[in-house]
């Protein structure tokens, strides 16, 4: 059977290859293969990374304006998106964030950095503490403010014309308060590794 006819066989297949590479990848001389805890939280914090910004900036980039588009024509297309895609796309998207978040939580922890990282108490860890406290406040915002109001839109809990007026312009907003967030707080994620640009 190809795993790539599946979702959980292309994403099995993916990490088999990932280990492979790694059990391949030159090692230094007299080095022997030991289990890496913190790649691994910084590995899997960057997939689900990769997850949770790829789905907000589909939604910021593509699905709003083609729903905007859509309705314009009166294309049936907007209904369709919002019933069959958004809810999918949502679902993976929150828990995209959830895992984003414990991910590099855990890698923070794993370092010994997290206090520091979060009370901004070492200057050495500065950038990564401000990727951090972005984060966390773009997590809020998906669970508190982008997912709530998404449930009135959809129709998955009961909301009257006014209340979905309101709840598209919360979540427009805060989905947008995310993907500004993005920036700063990925180059946080990289320049405690690489040091800032300027």
């Amino acid at each position: 059977m190809n795993p790539l006819q599946t979702r959980g066989g292309t994403v099995i297949a993916g990490i088999l290859l990932a280990v492979i590479l790694t059990y391949i990848a030159p090692a230094s001389e007299g080095a022997v293969p030991a289990f890496n805890m913190l790649e691994t939280f910084v590995w899997f914090h960057v997939v689900v990374g990769v997850a949770w910004i790829g789905l907000l900036y589909y939604f910021n980039a593509v699905q709003v304006p083609a729903v905007a588009a859509a309705t314009a024509d009166g294309n049936p297309g907007p209904a369709a998106i919002n019933k069959y895609v958004a809810p999918r796309a949502l679902f993976w998207f929150r828990w995209a964030a959830v895992l984003t978040w414990l991910s590099g939580a855990g890698a923070l922890g794993h370092m010994g950095i997290f206090v520091d990282a979060f009370t901004l108490a070492n200057p050495a860890v500065y950038a990564i503490g401000i990727g951090a406290w972005l984060g966390t406040i773009m997590l809020f915002n998906v669970w508190v403010l982008i997912w709530p109001n998404q449930k009135k839109i959809l129709g998955i809990v009961q909301a009257s014309d006014e209340e979905k007026a309101k709840a598209r312009k919360i979540a427009f907003l805060a989905s947008r308060t995310n993907t500004m967030l993005s920036i700063p707080m990925l180059l946080g994620m990289t320049a405690h590794a690489h040091g800032l640009p300027f």
